[in-house]
């Protein structure tokens, strides 16, 4: 008998070595000894072990509590009290306890708390006064948090009306004017009104931060990276320098979902860039969720979702060209489920972007000046000192890059910079890492092809990289800003490093196993945390935070149709923030152009109040006119409170800081 059979003979007859007596004592030992000849527990010894407390022997057997020193024919074993202890039998509390707290050290809990105590850190002061300032400024900020606003409203009241928003009044498919953020719908249903819109996206920008790094940091570690590369990787990409100057730009920054699906659907199949293709590993229940992250990365905005969606239909049809060329060689090389779980998501990524293209191009259809030209490509096209030029609201390279930013033709878009810190990562991982050779080599061919991309008609004229997309791929000629094909290049960047960062924690492991004890110093375990750091201090911002304008009071009072002026796309936006109180339907808005019937009423209006100006907004349907007091100097409306109306059947009262005339 070996000690753990003595072991477990001891659990189950007590320290006492002598054998208890009684019938019941007797059948337990007997099942017992018999269930462990054959290497299972019976169920009459497992009750039997139960009603004892897991000793083996009755607890009624004998006044003393002893048990005689014989019975029957089988003696106990007299090394018992050199076997283990029995392992306790944890009550449900205890179970629940230990599993919460399993789940609590996870890798991906504490990645998710990580990245958000970061996320808070590094867009601070965005969360200091969250119901009052928007960070960079309170224009396309304000545009955005209307919008998330809007869509939870309308879905609350009437969700066959999601198109034709309260803006740009008589304007029907209003709301496919611009990229809409539809994916934050479900934030949009919380609170009602200015602050909570201002406050609902300041909270949206700071989880965008977080699910950018913790998404790009999950797929660096499902593609073979260390936990300090994954790190490097989701920092440098959530964090580079360029993305500051996109600060205004929530449905930029929301790009968390791409490589959060691209790791779940790698993940899915099986597939790393360090181990190859791993059948057993495949599980279709996390290919289907990588469709659906990226159907719900799609549904924030067509200006980072729609190269996300070419790139999954070129992976879609090289997988497909794969399966028909190995299922002769390998049975099923997928999986019939693995098989099933791609057609479906792939079937509700397609839906959800031919659903959410159709009123994109009906407002093509209807409103021709939306269309983008090359002229307009032209102009946001950055040259290549792009590349190594931060934005203004970089801490450490604002000031010092301040001159380079001069000679960029509009540097909020031409300002690129990954990190220079980045850069060298990237350049060590192709030397230095635990990719293959091959797949360095296919990183770094995505990171030029990507860069020429972003260098829009500055490179060879983009006749062979963006202009080839921009007439040829369908949807392709409503983006207007190359230089934002820069995201892509910094995750291929941060797949680079992160290979590099790896190579390296595994070198100091080595060189740590050498030392005696085979631990690592102080030294050595900060210096697997110096890039790291390097990447996330060139992450630093001094973005400004200023304080959105307070709504007017008659913004809560007069109804609408109505006309606030001034009016103009960067006065216009906070007016649509101001409106969510009521959202009354108004002829104000703004967005990434300007329909020919809202300029119309701006030049009409010049001259308000007149019988031209007035007959004409009777006749579109406008009711009341707000005049902003504080706002009309320097604008063409300067003076118009001077005008009388005396004949024109209009009443004039002044609300609070406003004045209203109504039709």
């Amino acid at each position: 008998m070996t000690t753990e059979q003595s072991g477990a003979t001891g659990d189950r007859s007590g320290a006492d070595p002598q054998p208890a007596v009684g019938n019941k004592a007797d059948d337990a030992s007997a099942a017992e000894h018999k269930d462990k000849a054959d290497g299972t527990d019976s169920a009459d010894a497992r009750a039997d072990k139960d009603k004892s407390g897991g000793t083996g022997s009755d607890d009624k057997a004998g006044s003393d509590g002893k048990a005689d020193s014989t019975d029957g024919d089988e003696p106990a074993d007299r090394w018992t009290a050199f076997g283990p202890a029995p392992e306790p039998v944890l009550g449900r509390a205890r179970r629940v306890a230990r599993a919460v707290g399993r789940f609590l050290v996870h890798e991906w809990t504490l990645a998710a708390v990580a990245t958000l105590a970061l996320a808070a850190a590094m867009t601070w002061p965005t969360l200091r006064y969250p119901r009052y300032t928007l960070p960079q400024d309170y224009w396309d900020p304000s545009l955005q948090a209307w919008q998330m606003a809007w869509s939870g409203h309308i879905l609350r009241t009437d969700p066959a009306m999601l198109w034709h928003s309260n803006t740009f009044f008589p304007e029907n498919w209003s709301f496919a004017f611009s990229d809409t953020l539809l994916g934050y719908a479900p934030a949009g249903l919380i609170g009602v009104g200015p602050e909570q819109a201002v406050l609902r996206y300041n909270i949206m920008f700071v989880l965008a931060h977080a699910l950018a790094a913790f998404g790009a940091y999950a797929l660096a570690r499902q593609l073979g990276a260390g936990r300090i590369g994954g790190a490097v990787a989701g920092v440098s990409f959530a964090y580079a320098p360029w993305l500051l100057a996109q600060a205004g730009h929530l449905h930029i920054i929301s790009n968390g979902g791409i490589p959060l699906a691209l790791a779940m659907l790698a993940r899915g199949h099986g597939w790393s860039l360090r181990h190859g293709y791993r059948p057993r590993r495949r599980h279709a229940g996390w290919a289907l969720a990588g469709w659906l992250v990226a159907a719900w990365q799609l549904s924030l905005g067509f200006g980072i979702g729609l190269p996300f969606a070419y790139l999954l239909a070129g992976v879609g049809l090289v997988a497909v060209v794969l399966w028909f060329v190995r299922r002769r060689r390998v049975k099923r090389p997928f999986g019939r489920r693995l098989f099933l779980a791609d057609l479906a998501g792939a079937l509700v990524f397609a839906a959800v972007g031919g659903l959410l293209a159709i009123p994109f191009f009906k407002v093509a259809e209807l409103h021709p000046n939306a269309a983008r030209t090359l002229a307009e490509i032209q102009l946001y096209s950055p040259p290549a000192s792009g590349f190594f030029t931060a934005p203004a609201e970089s801490r450490v390279w604002g000031e010092l890059h301040e001159g380079a930013r001069a000679a960029l033709p509009w540097h909020p878009e031409m300002t690129l910079l990954p990190g220079f810190a980045l850069y060298a990562l990237a350049a060590g991982g192709l030397f230095f890492s635990v990719w293959r050779v091959r797949h360095r080599l296919f990183l770094l061919a995505g990171v030029l092809v990507t860069m020429a991309l972003a260098m829009g008609t500055r490179f060879l004229d983009g006749r062979f990289t963006y202009v080839l997309l921009f007439d040829y791929l369908p949807g392709w000629n409503g983006l207007r800003t190359p230089g934002r094909m820069m995201l892509w290049t910094t995750l291929l960047l941060g797949l680079l490093a992160a290979g590099a960062v790896t190579a390296f924690c595994a070198r100091v492991r080595e060189l740590a196993a050498e030392r005696v004890p085979p631990w690592p110093g102080p030294w050595l375990r900060l210096a697997t945390l110096v890039p790291l750091a390097l990447v996330l201090v060139e992450g630093l911002n001094v973005t400004p935070h200023p304080v959105v304008p307070q709504q007017p009071a008659a913004m809560r009072t007069v109804d609408g149709p109505m006309l606030v002026l001034p009016s103009s796309q960067n006065l216009d936006q906070p007016v649509m923030v101001w409106s969510t109180d009521r959202f009354q339907r108004m002829v104000n808005g703004g967005s990434g152009f300007t329909p020919d019937s809202q300029a119309r009423v701006r030049d009409a209006t010049v001259s308000f109040p007149d019988y031209a100006s007035v007959d004409y907004l009777r006749q579109i349907g406008v009711k009341n006119v707000v005049v902003l007091r504080d706002e009309l100097g320097g604008t063409p409306w300067e003076g118009m409170l001077d005008r009388p109306v005396e004949g024109l059947g209009v009443t004039r009262e002044q609300v609070g800081e406003a004045v209203v005339y109504r039709l």
